[in-house]
């Protein structure tokens, strides 16, 4: 008999959008644009149907909400994209829960972190995540789940 707990659904991807994300296109244009976070997530609903997949989107400010949803995804989604915003520096419960994870796990940013202030130079999520699309702004929402769909299929 089995163990009653079912793998997971190879065709779902989670993203996560951290603190502060609800504010993009009009918190900080010149580094983030002016595309809503809205607009990021269709665009990114738009790549994954392309691949056959579903994508289901979690934004929140908290962070233990985001370490839920990251236990949540466990044994049910394929893959995770993380755009976690301050907290790829900041959050190692974050990088616990995403280390428990088991499918590829892509971390995102708009903005390009090494090329601004210090304490972002450095993230928590990076040695728990297969790989870092940052500084495309808009278009890293459809790289990643590029990736994440390259990463499924079992290429480098």
């Amino acid at each position: 008999m089995g163990s009653g707990r079912e793998g997971p659904a190879v065709s779902l991807v989670v993203l996560l959008s951290g603190p502060n994300l609800n504010l993009l296109g009009e918190r900080e244009p010149a580094v983030y644009g002016t595309a809503t976070l809205a607009e990021h997530v269709a665009r990114a609903e738009a790549t994954a149907v392309r691949h056959g997949f579903t994508l289901e989107h979690l934004a929140s400010n908290h962070e233990g909400e985001l370490v839920e949803a990251v236990h949540s995804a466990r044994g049910r989604a394929a893959a995770l994209v993380i755009n976690a915003g301050a907290l790829s520096h900041t959050s190692w419960s974050l990088h616990d829960a995403v280390a428990a994870f088991e499918g590829p796990v892509v971390e995102l940013h708009l903005s390009n972190p090494a090329a601004r202030e210090p304490f972002r130079h450095t993230s928590v999520l990076a040695p728990v995540a297969d790989g870092l699309i940052a500084g495309f702004g808009g278009l890293g929402y459809e790289l990643a789940v590029d990736a994440v769909a390259q990463l499924l299929k079992g290429a480098p």
